[in-house]
């Protein structure tokens, strides 16, 4: 689908603001007005920075969620959900998140909640944008994790023996998600799946593939369609080998429009596969290390923009954080994104590419 050159993107999720946090472990306080009113400001906060940051693509940060993903076992049927976590001291690491244990037949007679995001995202953008007098193309993004990442917190049982089994039981959920929200007109969808990523290297990669191309394939080419390649973020940690060499060439046959690399914490190593992927799909290229508190400065950005065009033409090419920000305190997400527009609005502005 036809975009702007070099266009300024994220992958989903953005921090929660201070209050929200402290509202989140208070809920018990708050009443359904209240609760309602918590998630329209919050969403309001991730759409300002973004806007103010002049992102070209503005997610509602995920900010009803409790991570990228873990929110959306609360919509299926058939499982009872953990109470707490198996260890609850000490560093953290992605054994406090918890498994939960599967006791029926897997449903989401309400869907996954990503619908009610993205009209609520609608409604809120559109007003902000009117208030700013804004004639900008803003593009609207939803992200919605895929179902081999959402079966890997539920444990098998004798209904479903393997994770297969459960990402097979999953994937017509996912799959009617996504439909439903190019019904509404979500115009761009990013399908997250880094548990592919992170376990390609033991996995058959044209095994997940096939898994993946099987949920999106009724909404391929219905909408703007793309996927981040992630080696895990959780309190901004990995959970596998940071090497996107098991994957391809297997997932060079993705059915989506964009693949996004994160390169900027990696150093930008295996970074000719942004050259390989062009050749048939565009490339979000991640120029913004979320795993750093270092802030990346304006000129930093410019020559990693300038450094990608050496491997890919403008037009295959986006940028955006190596990963979702929800892992980075709010004022560096702040400055980080606005750096990075910049950067890039610097590199548009000498090449006389236009952003519309």
């Amino acid at each position: 689908m036809p975009h702007p050159s070099l266009r300024t993107t994220v992958i989903g999720s953005y921090p929660f603001p201070g209050w929200l946090e402290f509202a989140c472990r208070n809920l018990d306080q708050f009443g359904e007005a209240d609760r309602e009113e918590l998630i329209e400001d919050a969403v309001l906060v991730a759409i300002h920075d973004q806007l103010e940051a002049g992102l070209d693509v503005i997610t509602d940060g995920e900010q009803t969620r409790l991570d990228f993903n873990l929110s959306f076992y609360g919509f299926l049927e058939g499982i009872e959900l953990e109470s707490a976590p198996p260890r609850r001291f000490g560093p953290p690491a992605h054994d406090q998140r918890g498994r939960h244990r599967v006791v029926g037949e897997l449903r989401a007679p309400r869907g996954l909640g990503t619908v009610q995001d993205f009209e609520r995202l609608k409604r809120l953008a559109s007003a902000e944008l009117a208030t700013r007098n804004s004639q900008l193309a803003t593009v609207l993004k939803a992200s919605v994790p895929g179902p081999y990442t959402l079966s890997g917190r539920l444990v098998p049982n004798q209904r479903y023996q393997d994770r297969y089994a459960l990402t097979e039981a999953l994937l017509p959920i996912v799959r009617d998600e996504l439909m439903q929200l190019v019904k509404v007109g979500c115009q761009e969808i990013c399908v997250d799946e880094p548990s592919m990523s992170c376990y390609a290297h033991r996995e058959d990669p044209k095994r997940l593939v096939d898994v993946f191309n099987r949920t999106v394939d009724p909404i391929y080419r219905r909408c703007r369609l793309s996927t981040h390649l992630c080696f895990g973020n959780f309190k901004g940690r990995a959970v596998g080998p940071r090497r996107y060499a098991p994957m391809f060439p297997a997932f060079h046959d993705l059915l989506v429009d964009e693949i996004h690399l994160e390169m900027s914490s990696r150093e930008f190593a295996e970074q000719e596969l942004i050259g390989e992927i062009a050749r048939e799909k565009d490339v979000a290229v991640g120029i913004i290390d979320v795993k750093s508190y270092y802030v990346e400065t304006v000129e930093e950005v410019a020559n990693r923009v300038c450094d990608c065009l050496m491997l890919a033409p403008a037009e295959r090419l986006s940028f955006a954080p190596d990963c979702g920000l929800s892992q980075t305190a709010r004022w560096a997400a702040k400055q980080k994104l606005k750096n990075m527009v910049e950067g890039v609005r610097r590199v548009r502005e000498k090449l006389k590419l236009s952003k519309a």
